[in-house]
């Protein structure tokens, strides 16, 4: 199954580099896209399970889907995330 989900704090290519890697780790996750103009990301997932452990991931790193609560942790940590996926794409 494919799905999409409109993310909260999605800055720049440094995100979407850390998106696309911890998402990827994921058992039964794959094709990994993120889209930075419409905030979305999207990708292959097998059952509820995987959808779910993909979308409590997001949050974890500061991505939480838009309606999801948004604190200032999350916040800080999208920062963090940012700046790891612009180390890393280097």
């Amino acid at each position: 199954m494919n799905t999409t989900i409109n993310i909260q704090n999605l800055k720049c290519g440094g995100c979407a580099n850390t998106i696309i890697t911890k998402l990827s780790e994921l058992k039964n996750i794959s094709a990994v896209t993120v889209n930075n103009e419409t905030d979305a990301v999207s990708f292959n997932y097998t059952n509820e399970d995987d959808l779910n452990l993909a979308k409590d991931t997001l949050a974890r790193i500061g991505y939480p889907a838009v309606g999801d609560k948004n604190s200032v942790l999350s916040k800080a940590k999208s920062f963090v995330s940012c700046a790891s996926g612009r180390i890393n794409k280097s």
